[in-house]
C-alpha cells in the first residue's frame, strides 16, 4: 500500500528536523564544500556531523563526491535551495510580524508621571 503524501511530507519535515542538518544544507546553497570545512563551519563532534550527513544522503538531499582521499558534499538539486529560501523567508516574515505587534503593543502601555 502506498505512503499517502501527507504522510511522505510529514516523514520528510520530520527528517529536516535537527538542526545540524539544517545548517548542512543552508551551507550548502552557497556550493559544494568538503566534510572538515562542514565542520568547522558548525562546530559540533565529527561523529555527529557524520550521522547527519548520513541521513541528508538517505534521503536523497545531498550529494558525496570523492576528490581524492577528500570528500565533497553538494546538495542534490535546486529544489533543496529553494525550500531552504522559502523557510527562510516564511521565518523572517514571522519575526517581522511578531517584532512589529510587540513594538506596537509596548507603544500602546498607559505612562505615568
Amino acid at each position: 500500500m502506498p505512503v499517502p503524501l501527507y504522510q511522505a511530507k510529514a516523514d520528510f519535515f520530520r527528517m529536516l528536523g535537527h538542526p545540524v542538518r539544517i545548517r548542512v544544507l543552508e551551507l550548502l546553497q552557497g556550493g559544494p564544500l568538503p566534510a572538515r570545512g562542514l565542520l568547522s563551519a558548525i562546530e559540533v563532534e565529527p561523529s555527529t556531523l557524520s550521522q547527519q550527513l548520513a541521513v541528508l544522503r538517505a534521503s536523497g538531499l545531498v550529494v558525496p563526491i570523492r576528490d581524492g582521499s577528500t570528500v565533497v558534499y553538494e546538495l542534490a538539486d535546486g529544489d533543496v535551495a529553494e525550500l531552504m529560501l522559502a523557510a527562510r523567508r516564511i521565518l523572517t516574515g514571522k519575526l517581522a510580524a511578531r517584532t512589529d505587534l510587540h513594538g506596537q503593543t509596548r507603544g500602546t502601555g498607559t505612562q505615568t508621571s
